[in-house]
């Protein structure tokens, strides 16, 4: 099963969900087809499976991290954690939590930012939110910069200032007393980091935990 798991992640890391058939990895394990089903049953169940399976080492590394006095601050740092191994591996934001029966990884990692909650005067209402908003904010954010990347920048013609450039030329372009807005930040869009703005969401979000539990 290691060896099926190891190889299903290698493929979905090259070329995503579509890249990982059991023909493909039948193939990369030089084995026939039929091996594969003594594994898993059908291709969900492998992806579940081989999610997980990634997963783990996202764990591992959250479980290595040391509490602190302050649950919120202990939160954040697992959820930048999850964050840069979902940017590393697109895919995992498709799949993470899909299935806790067969992801046990998954299921202890969103425990151990739960587990950070119960260090906090919440009710168990407050601590489901609370949980469900910052992964989703890792998740959504994760997957959104994860999206298909436009042809033009694969190949090469333009580069990413560029790209956002020519939107943000656009956005300068509209009338400013239909689109205040627009004009104030079209700077800030055409330099922006994606990391740097996914930790403002993060912040934003636990700052709010923060008000919550009257930290």
């Amino acid at each position: 099963m290691e060896a099926v798991l190891t190889a299903a992640v290698a493929l979905l890391d090259e070329a995503g969900g579509s890249a990982l058939t059991f023909r493909a990895l039948a193939a990369r394990l030089g084995t026939g087809v039929g091996t594969i089903y003594w594994y898993v049953a059908n291709k969900d169940e492998l992806l579940d499976r081989a999610t997980d399976h990634a997963i783990g080492g996202i764990l591992a590394a959250v479980e290595e991290q040391p509490d602190s006095d302050d649950p919120i601050a202990d939160m954040r740092a697992m959820a930048v954690t999850l964050f840069d191994a979902i940017v590393d591996r697109p895919w995992l934001s498709a799949y993470f939590m899909r299935n806790t029966d067969i992801q046990g990884n998954s299921l202890r990692l969103y425990e151990k930012l739960g587990q950070q909650t119960l260090r906090l005067d919440l009710t168990p209402r407050q601590r489901f939110h609370a949980v469900s908003a910052v992964t989703g904010v890792v998740v959504g954010t994760a997957a959104d910069l994860g999206v298909e990347i436009p042809q033009e920048l694969l190949d090469g013609h333009v580069d990413r200032d560029e790209f956002l450039s020519r939107f943000a030329e656009s956005w300068r372009s509209l009338d400013a007393t239909d689109f205040p807005f627009v004009h104030q930040i079209a700077d800030e869009f055409a330099g922006h980091d994606d990391r740097d703005q996914f930790l403002a969401a993060l912040d934003l979000t636990l700052a709010g935990l923060r008000l919550q539990a009257r930290t």
